[in-house]
C-alpha cells in the first residue's frame, strides 16, 4: 500500500454491484459475495419464521417459499420507482458494506462499478445513495475496472458480461469516454427469461420459475458442442418428477447474445488506429459471470477470424475481477485525486 493509504483509519472499498451478484473487496482484505438481492416476509408468519424484518443474499433465496424477493438492481443500475425501491437498495448496500468490517472512526471511500453508458442521472442516484454510508465514493466503469485490475490498459478490449447489461470497452491507454464504451440489454436475466420460455414451449407440463431457469443456465451453459453430451435435468410435472433433455435449449439461448458481440466488438476495433488493431484482437477480455458460458471465448474468436488472427481470454476469477480491479484502483490512487477518473462525491479538500 502506498504511504498515502498508510491510515489506520482509512478503509478503501472495491465494489462491483451487479444485478445478480455483489462483489467486495477491502483494503483490509475482505473479500466477499452476496447475491443482489433482498427478501421480505410476505405475512405475520413469515416474520415469525424469519424472525427479523429483511434477509438478504442467499438467505433470501434459501427462504423464498414466504418471502416477497425484491432486486434492488435492473440493468445493473439502482431503481428509483418509489420510495419502497430506495429502501430496498439501501438494505442491499448496507448489508455489503457490513461484510466489509468497518470499524468505528473509519474513513470509508469506495470505487464502485456502474456498467459503461450508465446515464448521468444512474451515476446520480448511486452517488447520493453511497453517500449514506461511505466519506468518498467514486463510479467507474466496470469493464475498465476489469481492465484495471489485469493491467491491460492499452490495445485491448473487455467484454464484461453480467446479469443486467453486457458492457464492452476499448482501452487505448486513457479513460474509456462514451465513444469507446457499449452496453447491451440483453445480458444474463434475458437469458434465463428465454431459458425459461424455450423450456416451457419444450416441455409444456413442467413447472418452472425463473430462479429454477437460472439455476439450470448456471450450471449447464454452454455454446457449440455441449461438453456434457445429452445433458439431462430433473424437473416436476404436475406434482410429479420427470427428466427431460435440455441441451438444444441451452445452446440456442446462450448463442443468442453472440451475434450482438460480434457486431458491437468490431465496430469498438474500427476505432482503434488500423496499425494497431492485430495486437487489439490478440488482447480480447472476456469478464463477468458470463465468462464462464463453455466454450463462449472460442466462438468469439472463430467469429472474429475474419478480421484477423483472435485471442480471446476468460479472466481468472469471473466472480472478483472487476471488484480486484476496484479495489487495486482505489489503492493505487488517492481519494483526493478521484475526481480526474470519472463522477465522485466527498472529495477531499
Amino acid at each position: 500500500m502506498s504511504a498515502a493509504h498508510k491510515n489506520d483509519n482509512q478503509l478503501l472499498l472495491g465494489i462491483d454491484l451487479g444485478t445478480s451478484r455483489t462483489a467486495i473487496m477491502t483494503s483490509r482484505g475482505t473479500r466477499e459475495m452476496v447475491r443482489s438481492v433482498v427478501g421480505y416476509p410476505k405475512d405475520l408468519i413469515g416474520v415469525k419464521l424469519l424472525g427479523k424484518p429483511y434477509a438478504v443474499g442467499q438467505e433470501a433465496l434459501d427462504k423464498h417459499s414466504y418471502l416477497d424477493l425484491r432486486y434492488p438492481l435492473g440493468e445493473g443500475v439502482l431503481k428509483e420507482l418509489s420510495d419502497r425501491d430506495l429502501d430496498v437498495a439501501r438494505h442491499l448496500i448496507d448489508y455489503v458494506l457490513q461484510l466489509a468490517q468497518p470499524e468505528d472512526g473509519d474513513e470509508i471511500a469506495g470505487v464502485i462499478g456502474i456498467p459503461a453508458r450508465a446515464s448521468a442521472a444512474d451515476k446520480t442516484l448511486l452517488l447520493n445513495m453511497a453517500q449514506e454510508v461511505m466519506d468518498t465514493a467514486l463510479v467507474v466503469s466496470e469493464p475498465f475496472m476489469v481492465a484495471y485490475g489485469l493491467d491491460i490498459l492499452l490495445n485491448a478490449i473487455v467484454i464484461d458480461i453480467g446479469a443486467g447489461t453486457i458492457d464492452i470497452a476499448a482501452l487505448k491507454g486513457m479513460m474509456p469516454g462514451p465513444e469507446d464504451q457499449i452496453t447491451l440489454h440483453k445480458a444474463g436475466d434475458y437469458l434465463d427469461g428465454k431459458l425459461k420460455a424455450e423450456l416451457q414451449e419444450a416441455y409444456p407440463d413442467i413447472q418452472l420459475t425463473n430462479l429454477i431457469a437460472s439455476h439450470i443456465k448456471e450450471q449447464h451453459s454452454f455454446v457449440g458442442d455441449s461438453p456434457a453430451g445429452i445433458i439431462n435435468v430433473n424437473f416436476r410435472a404436475d406434482g410429479r418428477p420427470v427428466v427431460y433433455s435440455v441441451q438444444d435449449q441451452i445452446r440456442n439461448v446462450c448463442e443468442s447474445i453472440v451475434p450482438d458481440i460480434i457486431e458491437n466488438v468490431t465496430a469498438l476495433l474500427r476505432t482503434f488506429d488500423p496499425s494497431v488493431q492485430d495486437a487489439v484482437l490478440q488482447n480480447i477480455i472476456l469478464a463477468g459471470g458470463g465468462s464462464l458460458i463453455h466454450g463462449l471465448d472460442e466462438m468469439i474468436a472463430d467469429q472474429l477470424a475474419e478480421y484477423g488472427d483472435t485471442r480471446v481470454v476468460k479472466v481468472a476469477d469471473a466472480n472478483f475481477a472487476a471488484a480486484e480491479g476496484a479495489i487495486k484502483l482505489a489503492m493505487d490512487l488517492p481519494p483526493m485525486y478521484w475526481n480526474q477518473l470519472g463522477e465522485m462525491i466527498g472529495a477531499p479538500e
